[in-house]
């Protein structure tokens, strides 16, 4: 498996972590299939989670840079091609088993897909995932040159926010998980911006980005209730100091926000310990040693 190596030939862990990562999700829905665990609507079943795991993968694929910056670990970027792979592999199965559902009646797909705004939303998204996996080879880099690439990959982001529109507007009243992946996707585009206007995010501006998009998270969930339920905005805010309620999404927010900052303050201590211990040079050492026989 050429793809699992690095430029040097050898193996790559980072590599074949993700995709161990990439695949596991797979195997897990196909032994569901086989075991007849899916549920009454098997198809419906395995539609929502392959759906469900583009997005989660695409949102992982937008981590690895801040997580290869956050974490002082520049080689976390062989993942990111891996990822993203499959993130659209695991958007086409989604819209295969959608086809599927419907019978493979194309003309039906067609329409639905031009009727149903949810839909067109994700058929764009599925068109533009495409369209990056397939440009993300070696050769597709040199063919369009370093400029268009980037420019063409930078389309990641609104692909992202229409997956997040598409999976908000599918799940209907069940939002839970929607409102959990818009609120990671609002702390990713608020790194993303930090990072270009300041050229480094510090573990205190990381405090402030967790602790603004668990907010920014916590009055949209609310404000969603308020516009598709009537449900009064204050009432779900409270829930969320309400111990016997369920963990709200902003919590989650705030807490994988939090655990990034102090890996980033645990990063940034660990060179300056190391920069303090190649000080102390040999000769210094020996020094010591022949001061201590003395006494």
């Amino acid at each position: 498996m050429p793809f699992l190596r690095e430029r040097s030939g050898r193996w790559s862990p980072v590599k074949i972590v993700a995709f161990v990562a990439a695949i596991l999700p797979a195997l897990w829905l196909a032994y569901q299939a086989a075991a007849d665990e899916l549920g009454a609507r098997p198809v419906t079943e395995a539609i929502h989670q392959a759906g469900d795991w583009a997005l989660r993968f695409l949102l992982i694929t937008l981590a690895v840079t801040p997580a290869q910056r956050i974490c002082n670990y520049p080689r976390l970027i062989l993942a990111r091609r891996t990822l993203g792979v499959a993130a659209a592999s695991y958007a086409v199965l989604h819209f295969s088993l959608y086809v599927l559902d419907q019978h493979f009646d194309f003309l039906k797909v067609a329409s639905e897909i031009a009727l149903r705004i949810y839909l067109t939303i994700g058929a764009v998204g599925l068109a533009g995932l495409i369209a990056l996996a397939s440009t993300s080879t070696d050769a597709a880099i040199s063919r369009l040159g370093s400029g268009r690439w980037h420019a063409l990959h930078r389309f990641v982001y609104a692909i992202a926010v229409l997956g997040a529109v598409h999976f908000f507007i599918q799940s209907k009243l069940e939002t839970y998980q929607p409102v959990l992946m818009a609120g990671f996707l609002i702390w990713l585009l608020a790194y993303r911006a930090l990072y270009r206007r300041n050229g480094e995010v510090t573990p205190l501006h990381l405090v402030l980005l967790a602790t603004g998009t668990a907010v920014v998270t916590a009055v949209g969930e609310a404000m969603l209730y308020l516009l598709t339920s009537g449900v009064d905005a204050r009432r779900l805010l409270l829930a969320h100091f309400d111990l016997d309620m369920e963990v709200r999404p902003a919590w989650w927010v705030l807490a994988a926000g939090l655990a990034v900052a102090g890996i980033g303050v645990w990063r940034q201590k660990r060179p300056r310990q190391r920069l303090s211990a190649r000080r102390i040079s040999p000769s210094a050492v020996s020094g010591a040693i022949q001061v201590q026989s003395g006494n």
